[in-house]
């Protein structure tokens, strides 16, 4: 059974918040809290960290804690939350509990097929150690808000934690909802303060680019108007008359959302052309994200500011990424690099991604991203990173445009956790390459973006059952397989999340291939029902 915690203390009809009444939300008080906690962070890591048997407890918020009209824009978007149900595979660690908090209660369904993939523990122990938790509330707004707004909740969480020095919390991205929620929780957040996330926004990034002194493309940042944007885009045209286009970022945008497009096509040369990007800019900007406007774009720029910047030209263009982490003692360590699988109308959204990157910059693309980790730790980001890239063959070389920073846990982040949790091996750095604790080589290919609206109507008992009758499952003995995620999001929108092993990049993407035929042939046959139900009930 899970466990569901108890409140303690309280009368009848008699509410009293004893952790959470005194400081108040983004105070001085709050802040200096938040560092002491912080340090305790730094104990833990020297003592609970090293030992897998250590108790211990990890409260997972998997909290989008974002510009609201930005998350919109992502199709199935409330069911990011399952994103992070990777960490379910902590539990593998006997010792461990595990609190995860939801907008609405997960499918029990779900719950059962990642505890499955645990290796080496019963499912029944892992379960004793989870407390599943939800706000039963689907509004559109950040998860760490809703539980802030619950003080009995709060207190739930905090009754399921048997020891506060023991335990911290680990987030989506951390923005000061997270800090005051770590602060009435009373633990230690593993993320970057957010006074102090340094490379967390767009503007940021390229001021961290130019700090390392590494390639960026020629732009300008931390632009708070619609005029500020027309006047870069002017003068990025001046100083590179053979431009064709240029990007245009909003500060807060997610998996290329919030980016647009703007083609110099016919543009005038001279003092004319500020005036006539000015007067262009609502007709000729074309925007990554669905069903965008200009009206309520350029409300979302001037409101959050953002940058503009030349778009990098390519007919072999790639765009690799690098994921590192800093931890609380100040040590960087490489994650993993990835080849980013985009699409859009001009390739800036993020649909999955391949992992490692193609060894023909791999381990360039480690060093860069390292490079920019130093400079991070220098403005004390904590947490992982990630620095995504442009790459365009040059020579015999490539060239390798930083893009952006991302301070937070982004769409590598998942796939690569499963694929260390599942195989329980390691990342060589003088490789690049990933290795199962028996030696074996390992690559995967990932998505977020298995989307079909045929697929629509299958429930998680569905995919489960279809997964079994087709052998889509991860097999340990082979280590090698397909793991779902955001499979509540299946019936409602028709879209999965999948992650390919395989000893090949090309092995993996057959896997995914044969995966999509699956699924699509499952659809078509549901379908094919579905016409035979409507048609009797039409005739009837």
């Amino acid at each position: 059974m899970l466990h569901i915690p108890q409140l303690q203390d309280t009368q009848p009809g008699v509410f009293y918040d004893h952790f959470s009444n005194t400081i108040a939300p983004g105070s001085d008080e709050e802040r200096s809290r938040f560092r002491m906690l912080q340090e305790r962070l730094v104990q833990q890591f020297k003592s609970v960290f090293p030992n897998p048997r250590a108790p211990r407890t990890v409260v997972v918020i998997p909290s989008l804690s974002m510009d609201d009209v930005v998350l919109k824009k992502i199709s199935g978007v409330e069911y990011y939350e399952e994103r992070m149900l990777c960490l379910l595979m902590l539990l593998r660690l006997p010792r461990t509990n595990l609190i995860y908090v939801t907008s609405q209660p997960l499918a029990p369904t779900i719950i059962d097929y990642y505890l499955s993939l645990l290796p080496d523990i019963p499912a029944a122990h892992a379960l004793n150690r989870l407390t599943l938790l939800s706000c039963h509330d689907a509004e559109a707004i950040p998860l760490s808000q809703k539980i802030l707004y619950r003080p009995r909740l709060l207190r739930r969480i905090r009754a399921a934690i048997p020891d506060v020095r023991a335990a911290h919390m680990t987030c989506f991205n951390a923005t000061p909802l997270e800090r005051s929620l770590a602060v009435r929780l009373d633990i230690p957040l593993y993320a970057c303060d957010p006074d102090q996330c340094f490379g967390g926004t767009k503007s940021t990034s390229r001021e961290a680019f130019r700090e390392t002194g590494i390639l960026l493309p020629d732009g300008f940042e931390n632009l708070t108007s619609t005029d500020e944007m027309a006047e870069a885009l002017a003068a990025l045209k001046g100083r590179n008359p053979d431009l064709r286009r240029a990007v245009v970022k909003v500060e807060e945008g997610a998996s290329g959302e919030g980016n647009a497009v703007f083609p110099f096509e016919d543009a005038p040369r001279g003092r004319a052309l500020t005036r006539w990007i000015k007067q262009n800019l609502p007709q000729r900007l074309r925007y990554e994200a669905r069903m965008e406007t200009w009206d309520a774009y350029q409300a979302k720029f001037n409101e959050l500011g953002g940058i503009v910047e030349c778009f990098i030209e390519g007919a072999e263009k790639q765009s690799p990424s690098m994921q590192g982490r800093i931890d609380p003692l100040g040590t960087q360590e490489l994650i993993s690099t990835h080849d980013q699988v985009l699409g859009g109308p001009s390739g800036q959204i993020f649909l999955g991604c391949t992992f490692p990157a193609a060894p023909a910059y791999r381990l360039e693309i480690q060093r860069l991203g390292l490079q920019v980790g130093e400079i991070l730790h220098r403005h004390d980001v904590l947490g992982r990173f990630g620095v995504d890239f442009v790459s365009v063959p040059r020579g015999e070389g490539w060239d390798h445009y930083a893009i952006e920073i991302n301070i937070r846990k982004g769409g590598t982040t998942h796939p690569f956790l499963m694929l260390q949790f599942l195989t329980d091996g390691m990342l060589d750095p003088e490789t690049g390459l990933f290795h199962t604790r028996t030696g074996l080589t390992r690559s995967y290919y990932a998505s977020d973006n298995l989307m079909n609206p045929i697929y629509r109507g299958f429930r998680p008992e569905d995919l489960m059952e279809i997964a079994l009758d087709h052998n889509l499952h991860f097999n340990g003995a082979t280590q090698e397989g397909v793991v779902f995620h955001l499979i509540g999001a299946l019936s409602q929108f028709g879209k999965l999340g999948v992650v390919c092993i395989s000893d090949s990049i090309d092995a993996a993407r057959k896997l995914y291939l044969e995966t999509v035929y699956v699924l699509d042939q499952e659809a078509l046959a549901q379908e094919k029902v579905r016409r035979i139900l409507y048609t009797y009930g039409k005739d009837s």
